[in-house]
């Protein structure tokens, strides 16, 4: 099968179990595959370095730690990754910090959340299908 039409695999970090159960339906109706997810940093770190997704979608606060516990681990192991902060904190100083410690985008919770697909979609092929 041609690389270009497996689903896209992505791998979501939010401590919000909803907010996954969100993320991970809008994102399956746009043909991606959630392949973990999880609300902890160690889990997180663990579940993505297994399943070497295509792409991660990470909030800030998570459950005993932050996402960028989880951006510099992983990107220590697997600098390939690509990460898109999903955030409700998405003041300046965020998204300047987790921008430089290497997340490719960053996306305010509640005014760019429609835009998640699109921006996955982008990032993961970045020349199209």
């Amino acid at each position: 099968m041609d690389q270009r039409q497996l689903p896209l695999k992505v791998f979501l970090v939010d401590d919000s179990v909803p907010i996954r159960q969100r993320v991970a339906q809008m994102l399956s109706d746009q043909a991606m595959s959630i392949v973990g997810q999880d609300g902890t940093p160690q889990a997180s770190i663990d579940g993505i370095l297994a399943t070497q997704p295509d792409v991660v979608v990470l909030d800030i606060q998570l459950q005993g730690g932050t996402g960028l516990d989880v951006l510099r681990a992983v990107h220590q192991q697997a600098p390939q990754i690509p990460f898109i902060v999903l955030s409700n904190y998405a003041g300046a100083a965020y998204r300047k910090l987790y921008r430089m410690e290497g997340a490719v985008r960053f996306l305010d919770k509640s005014a760019d959340f429609d835009q998640l697909a699109q921006a996955i979609k982008t990032i993961s092929r970045p020349n199209g299908p």
